[in-house]
């Protein structure tokens, strides 16, 4: 994520902001411009009371372009599927905002967001359209989920960046060739899901997952592989991206030149392969700065060999679409 300033008195402000907590202007995220704008005569988003929306619609009482892309959302009698559905806005505008700085088309993409209070709902993909259950929102539910999943990382934004991944599958591997090489790497998507699923809930993922895989439920069928492996391409831009913007340098420990990072992006200059020895760095001292207020590592993950080519792969078939 980028960093912004407010446009009246220079305030440090942040892309989920509604108001420049300084000065009190309003602001509002353009983005036909990509800029965080101080403008207080711009129409804002339709649901800028219901949500706190930020994004500026084009007329008064429309909605922006991050919103006009959910197709279903809480009704506006249900008070905690409102409340549930800001959350889910929020990483949904994230989302979209980083999709747009890897220069990644968003035509043919949906969103369901749906509160499994009345319904079951099952978070999932099909063709372009993202259905998410909204109690994901809810801190205690989603890591009640995560535990008995045995997941070490489960987040709202994780969620949509990994279901995405499947809407990108055809717009990123769209010839022969390309197929090829995802197939050589990933497996071939066109196995029989449903025994895969049959066959990862009744043994779980084998026992040296961790060698060529970037999750255990990536082990499950070569989509799950690409959506896992694509949905931690977009972890790495995002996070190297503001490490850059806030200027994040790590030194490392002492005798250890190997952990030390710059700040550094990935996007059009450098490949990924280039930057993973400051990424190391970097999610070492965050996990220690976590470690040490009594959470869990925040970056729980292992990249071996096998799972830094997948990486690699992905990334450079963005870059190719970019």
């Amino acid at each position: 994520m980028r960093s912004w300033t407010c446009g009246v008195c220079g305030q440090l402000v942040f892309f989920e902001n509604t108001k420049c907590l300084r000065c009190g202007n309003p602001l509002g995220f353009d983005w036909a411009m990509r800029e965080l704008w101080t403008r207080p005569e711009e129409p804002r988003c339709a649901n800028f009371d219901a949500i706190g929306c930020n994004g500026l619609a084009a007329n008064a009482g429309e909605l922006c372009f991050a919103c006009r892309l959910t197709r279903t959302r809480p009704n506006d009698d249900d008070s905690i599927g409102i409340g549930q559905w800001a959350d889910a806005e929020r990483a949904k505008r994230r989302l979209l905002f980083e999709l747009g700085e890897l220069g990644l088309p968003t035509d043919g993409l949906s969103f369901d967001l749906l509160s499994s209070a009345h319904a079951p709902v099952t978070t999932g993909h099909l063709d372009g359209l993202v259905t998410l259950d909204l109690a994901e929102s809810d801190d205690a539910e989603r890591e009640l989920r995560r535990v008995q999943m045995g997941e070490p990382y489960r987040t709202l934004l994780g969620h949509m960046r990994h279901e995405v991944g499947h809407f990108y599958f055809p717009v990123l591997v769209d010839t022969d060739e390309r197929r090829a090489m995802v197939r050589a790497c990933f497996g071939d998507e066109r196995a029989d899901y449903q025994e895969a699923l049959d066959r990862h809930y009744a043994s779980g993922p084998p026992a040296n997952w961790a060698e060529s895989y970037v999750s255990a439920y990536a082990t499950m069928h070569p989509s799950e592989d690409w959506a896992e492996t694509f949905a931690h391409v977009l972890h790495l831009h995002d996070t190297l991206q503001t490490a850059r913007e806030y200027g994040v340098r790590v030194e490392g420990p002492p005798g250890r030149p190997d952990l030390h990072a710059e700040p550094v992006v990935i996007e059009g200059q450098t490949g990924l392969r280039e930057v993973l020895d400051d990424w190391l760095g970097l999610t070492y001292a965050l996990n220690a700065l976590n470690r040490s207020l009594g959470y869990d590592d925040l970056y729980p993950f292992v990249l071996t060999g096998p799972v830094i080519e997948k990486l690699d792969l992905i990334d450079d078939l963005v870059a190719r679409r970019r």
